[in-house]
């Protein structure tokens, strides 16, 4: 018999760490405490527009670059549909009026940035040459279980996003530019290392996609792979104990008391969260006290907007706007100027659409924000929350419109999410938009672990790794590679593509 694999969570982890152990021969059931599978790939419909909760748009997945050729080990290619975002400007980067659009390609970029900034394009093209040596070093990046460069990877994991541009450029503009896409991560100043900003940046350099229809095209379609080679999605099984012996898990308990037996359990939900399904001696104090310390990236609130029919042109850009010429500290705001900054994007109903039927936008949010309606029940908080909803979504509204004129106007509806929207749905700590924060003074004590001291526990999702596409299956590769060799999964990917 195979040996049986429990899975926590049904996100972007849970589905590939799933994926992988079935097609290698174990007996995968995955258990989701809600209706509907698939984590922050999750979407919902209003009023005939569909919006995506967190996956909003994926980066290197032309069929001859790493996530597309990932997206064909998956079995995605046939059935989840991309659009390219515009070539020459993917992003652009609003900073107190000054707009900087970002192409795709290494030297369409160096052309572009060294055009804006034409006293630093020699520190550009180092600049450049440090990303391409950080991306170089990864495993996933080559498809090969061997790391080429392990020095490059540790030392730019060591020192922040701004020491590094510090160290680089003399323009403060031009720094404060190549870092407007941080909302993405979260990044924080003096805290974040270079090397997560240099993953992200290289991961959309090489190309920009959105997914034709709504993210949740990636979750359905590795689910029914998964369901398809044999394996178990069980929505609606929350789990709320983990069992062990005195050496290992046994297997879990879920709400509703039903048992299920494991050889092996893969937590893809909030550390935090598991720690409290924990009771056994095996998981030391001092692991918990680490784990409960570790630092969360910041909340959200959002406004999910349905235009007018033929109303807003379709933005084929990402669009990061600040009404400073920095984007640093957006999360640390006041009562009067909230919001310092949003991210404003449009869905993608259909490939090169002329109109957008629905966009949204992102501002920082912090839970103390909200923390005095968290006892209340989804969807019954109360008139004042509601009305606190109201006035931030005008104001988000407002301040996206000055940048967009017409933008108001165009709009039919609009929903919103605050950060106990987050706390209600993934189970996050605080809300936090992607779980842990990476931060270069912590070291390995900031870092959550694959592997624990239960020997048949281990994690994966966006908190071992990152967050992301790339982010949450590099972790997943590390993880089933405990199971499955990680020889053997990456020549499974190779043979896949050729």
């Amino acid at each position: 018999m195979s040996d049986k694999v429990i899975i926590i969570g049904s996100g972007l982890g849970g589905l590939t760490c799933g994926y992988i152990l079935q097609k290698s021969g174990y007996d995968v059931t995955i258990l989701e405490q809600g209706t509907q599978i698939g984590g922050c790939l999750q979407c919902f419909n209003r009023r005939g527009a569909k919006f995506e909760t967190g996956m909003h748009f994926i980066g290197s997945a032309s069929p001859e670059q790493t996530m597309g050729k990932i997206m064909r080990y998956f079995g995605l290619t046939d059935s989840v549909q991309l659009s390219a975002l515009d070539h020459s400007g993917y992003n652009t980067v609003s900073l107190a009026g000054d707009k900087f659009r970002f192409p795709n390609g290494r030297e369409a970029f160096l052309e572009r940035f060294g055009g804006y900034f034409p006293h630093q394009k020699d520190a550009l093209v180092k600049y450049i040459e440090i990303i391409d040596k950080i991306a170089a070093s990864s495993a996933l990046n080559s498809l090969t279980s061997e790391r080429r460069d392990v020095i490059a990877d540790t030392e730019y994991h060591t020192l922040s996003i701004n020491a590094v541009l510090d160290s680089l450029f003399t323009d403060e503009l031009l720094k404060n530019a190549l870092v407007g896409d941080l909302p993405l991560y979260a990044a924080q100043i003096d805290k974040t290392p270079f090397s997560h900003h240099a993953y992200i940046m290289d991961f959309y350099n090489n190309s920009a996609f959105r997914v034709v229809g709504g993210s949740d095209a990636i979750a359905n379609s590795l689910a029914a792979s998964i369901q398809q080679m044999g394996g178990r999605i069980v929505p609606r099984k929350q789990v709320t104990k983990v069992c062990c012996d005195d050496i290992k898990a046994t297997g879990v308990i879920t709400s509703d008391e039903e048992f299920y037996g494991a050889d092996y359990v893969i937590s893809t939900i909030h550390p935090n969260r598991l720690l409290e399904m924990l009771d056994t001696r095996l998981i030391r104090p001092a692991f918990r006290n680490r784990i409960n310390a570790i630092p969360q990236t910041a909340s959200c609130f959002a406004v999910y907007l349905k235009f007018k029919e033929q109303a807003m042109p379709y933005m084929n850009t990402n669009y990061y706007g600040y009404a400073a010429a920095t984007p640093w500290n957006c999360e640390n705001y006041t009562a009067e100027n909230w919001p310092k900054g949003f991210l404003y994007m449009h869905m993608c109903s259909q490939d090169k659409a002329q109109y957008a039927q629905s966009g949204v936008l992102i501002s920082y949010m912090n839970l103390e924000d909200v923390a005095k309606w968290n006892n209340g029940k989804i969807g019954r908080r109360g008139e004042e929350y509601e009305q606190f909803k109201r006035e931030h979504a005008l104001r988000l509204i407002a301040e996206a419109d000055k940048h967009h004129p017409g933008l108001r106007d165009a709009i039919e509806c609009y929903y919103t999410s605050t950060p106990l929207t987050y706390l209600d749905y993934t189970g996050t700590e605080a809300g936090s938009m992607y779980g842990v924060a990476k931060d270069v003074s912590l070291g390995a004590a900031g870092r959550v672990p694959y592997r624990t001291k239960i020997p048949n526990l281990l994690l994966a999702g966006q908190n071992v790794n990152s967050h992301g596409m790339m982010g949450v299956i590099v972790g997943t590769i590390v993880t089933c590679s405990e199971l499955v060799s990680a020889q053997t999964i990456y020549k499974q990917i190779n043979d896949s593509n050729r």
